[in-house]
């Protein structure tokens, strides 16, 4: 009876010391696509998160032990929705990371609704500036990289005529609408646009129409595995114009392509060889685990981890609760971040601002920075 009632009680006291180790723990939420055609994408994204919480951890940043409850999205609205049901109504997180213009803006109403700061560090939709107090961009939205994109290709190359094949989505239309106001104000024109669908790998139909507008350049606003094909089919097919893009460009795979070499594309601008502590921290520690450089994306969703810690350090030190609420409070009360790529400070909106530059594919997986624009 004693040998029983011993084992009751080692057995309730492993119970609570479980408990209280759960209880150590502070998580936030992301919701990346880890499965389907873009899932390359979400391995990007947690690179740079995995790494921001590591860094986090090893300083001593919050009284708990950090981490991330990764929710897959499979970069679609409707799956990204459920994710972030999930992660808000049973795990309770403050704080989501999210990608994607469309899934971001297919969450951003329960963000709101549930005060659950959500931050985005993929997508570039312009639109995604307006989702409410608690969504917040650590990236440069697309009506800045297409800005810079159409400044040098016109100013500096002397590309005036454009052709857009452009995804049938919330992405797609943003950098369409982009297109047509940036073109008009440095003097290039859009003489053509051709929308394709998400699934879509086929493209020798829409070569077609691009070699009959006879354009100067060739603008890909698309994403994943699309782009690959898009890139190698337009080659296959005769189109020989100048190619440019965006961000999503910057994908290992893609710019290893042989077909993109001579490829331009946008992203915003970090001083890899910088001397400033968080950012050569953070590209020592990401070259020493990968054996290569980080890109830009990797960067954000450092930084939006990071933006999480230095607020809930805050918060913890003022004694109070690490909630979505109080996190808000905090970053409108933060005049200044010490993020990877420099000091930086959000604008109301929540969004951040950060100089663009137009990178260009030399081949063999490497590329060359030919201009930055500084941030308006």
């Amino acid at each position: 009876m004693i040998r029983n009632r011993l084992s009751a009680l080692a057995l309730a006291a492993g119970l609570f010391s479980s408990s209280l180790a759960v209880a150590d723990d502070i998580a936030i939420g992301a919701v990346f696509p880890l499965s389907g055609p873009n899932a390359t994408y979400g391995d990007v994204f947690m690179s740079g998160s995995d790494l921001a919480v590591k860094h986090a951890n090893e300083d001593g940043l919050l009284s708990g032990t950090l981490k991330v409850l990764y929710e897959d999205s499979q970069a679609l609205p409707q799956q990204g929705l459920i994710a972030m049901n999930k992660l808000v109504n049973v795990e309770q997180v403050p704080y989501v990371l999210t990608a994607f213009t469309g899934v971001s803006k297919a969450i951003s109403t329960l963000a709101q609704r549930s005060q659950t700061v959500t931050v985005n560090g993929g997508g570039v939709g312009p639109d995604l500036a307006t989702l409410g107090d608690y969504f917040w961009n650590v990236i440069p939205l697309a009506n800045n990289e297409v800005g810079a994109a159409s400044k040098y290709l016109i100013e500096d190359l002397g590309h005036k005529r454009v052709t857009l094949i452009y995804v049938d989505d919330p992405l797609g239309a943003s950098i369409l609408e982009e297109l047509e106001e940036t073109l008009d104000d440095f003097g290039g024109e859009l003489v053509d646009s051709h929308s394709i669908a998400p699934t879509a790998q086929q493209f020798s139909g829409v070569a077609a129409r691009v070699r009959s507008s006879n354009p100067d350049v060739v603008y890909i606003a698309s994403y994943g595995a699309q782009q690959l094909q898009l890139v190698k089919q337009l080659r296959d097919n005769g189109v020989d114009q100048q190619i440019a893009s965006y961000s999503a460009f910057s994908l290992p795979e893609l710019v290893a392509l042989p077909e993109a070499k001579g490829s331009l594309y946008t992203t915003q601008s970090i001083d890899w060889d910088s001397t400033d502590p968080v950012t050569k921290r953070f590209v020592d520690d990401y070259r020493a685990a990968h054996g290569k450089t980080p890109t830009s994306y990797i960067a954000n969703y450092y930084n939006a981890v990071r933006v999480f810690a230095i607020l809930a350090n805050e918060l913890e030190k003022q004694g109070k609760e690490i909630t979505g609420a109080n996190l808000l409070a905090q970053r409108q009360a933060t005049e200044r971040f010490d993020l990877v790529g420099g000091t930086v400070s959000f604008q109301e909106n929540g969004t951040l601002l950060a100089p663009i530059q137009v990178v260009e594919v030399t081949g063999a997986g490497a590329s060359e920075i030919k201009t930055v624009v500084k941030a308006d």
